[in-house]
């Protein structure tokens, strides 16, 4: 089966900055109805990669294509929404029709259409509300509607959520995933929310320094990252440092520091080795566990408590660091506090496993007796 035709293409692509590249991507293609979020942390290039394919950066290198023809500046059939809102002065339903007027749209035409978008995005009944009353999220709801209204065939979003409470920012990313889907545009997202980028997209682009790490599906990118930096953005909050001592078929021992950890992947004895850990994927007992299929099981300290949502952040002390979510209801009943002692479990399937480069000119270290764990059998 034949890949959707390409929207947007990047080919051989670099952006300078004072003589300094800022961005460098070999290649980057958006397919026609596809939605694509760009994650990384701040100044890893997500802005830049954004205004480049708008065609508002110069490049230093490289070509940008729109439907195979070189792309113009800002070109009519691409939408781009800031952070900022940027109302203008007038009514909802000026701002909504703006660039339709701009378009030269029929007043029928335009009313036909604004009326769609003020229903699409909840904004009927704020139709005549003067655009500066709005609050945050009806002002960004307008944003939206307006950007949409002229039916592009590319979207890009600079964080457009990102200062918008948890239950206000759900209901306009839902209302704004059934616009893009329902219209079938291509949309690019920029965001620090890998929950938000795995529930909207269909493929995750990660951004380091100026280039793409890693552009896959998100189930790939979330469950298999390429290296500890695309784990530390998927939510992977430990990344363990170790060397493999010993392997039987698929099933391996770690060396993390004066412990050992049971793990699953392809590696060697002597490898170094990351062992990434998702903080859902570890329990925690008040007691000792009975037989458990959990191969991992440690006598852990709470070093430190955070609330993150609906969550608590608990770090834990193992002979190396490790971190848990538990709700706030489990860490009442378990009777939870800084200082208290538990049992961390965690499954050696529920490890990612990422080789490092072993150092220039050392060797690898000869097999060991595994040692340092209290484990039970199974995985």
């Amino acid at each position: 089966m034949s890949a959707p035709p390409a929207v947007l293409e990047l080919t051989g692509v670099r952006v300078e900055r004072g003589g300094r590249p800022v961005l460098d991507v070999p290649s980057f293609r958006l397919a026609a109805g596809e939605i694509v979020a760009l994650i990384g942390p701040n100044g890893s290039g997500k802005t830049t990669l954004l205004l480049t394919l708008m065609g508002l950066l110069p490049r230093a290198a490289g070509s940008a294509r729109f439907r195979g023809e070189e792309l113009e500046a800002g070109g009519r059939r691409i939408a781009l929404i800031l952070q900022e809102c940027l109302l203008f002065d007038g009514t909802v339903e000026d701002n909504v029709a703006t660039g339709l007027r701009l378009r030269g749209a029929g007043r029928a035409e335009a009313r036909r259409r604004v009326a769609a978008y003020l229903d699409r995005f909840r904004l009927t009944d704020l139709a005549g509300r003067a655009a500066r009353k709005l609050s945050g999220g009806e002002a960004r709801r307008v944003s939206l509607a307006r950007a949409l209204v002229v039916e592009p065939e590319v979207v890009l979003l600079d964080e457009p959520f990102s200062h918008l409470d948890a239950p206000t920012r759900q209901a306009i990313t839902d209302d704004l995933e059934a616009a893009i889907r329902e219209t079938g545009m291509a949309a690019v997202l920029v965001t620090h929310d890998a929950g938000e980028a795995l529930r909207l997209a269909d493929r995750i682009v990660v951004m380091h320094e100026g280039r793409i790490v890693q552009s896959d599906a998100p189930a790939e990118v979330l469950n298999h990252p390429v290296n500890e930096f695309v784990a530390s953005c998927v939510g992977m909050e430990t990344i363990l440092e170790g060397e493999v001592r010993s392997r039987s078929g698929w099933e391996l021992e770690v060396a993390v520091g004066d412990a050992t950890v049971a793990a699953v992947g392809d590696a060697e004895p002597g490898d170094p080795v990351h062992l990434c850990i998702r903080p859902e994927n570890v329990v925690l007992e008040p007691v000792a566990p009975g037989p458990t299929s959990a191969r991992n099981v440690y006598p852990a300290r709470i070093t430190g408590v955070a609330s993150i949502g609906p969550y608590l952040k608990l770090r834990l002390d193992c002979g190396f660091p490790l971190v848990a979510h538990v709700t706030a209801e489990s860490y009442a009943l378990l009777g939870l506090a800084p200082g208290r002692h538990v049992h961390a479990v965690f499954k050696a399937t529920a490890i990612h496993l990422i080789r490092r480069a072993r150092p220039a000119g050392v060797a690898p270290a000869p097999a060991a007796a595994p040692a340092g764990r209290a484990a039970a059998d199974g995985r």
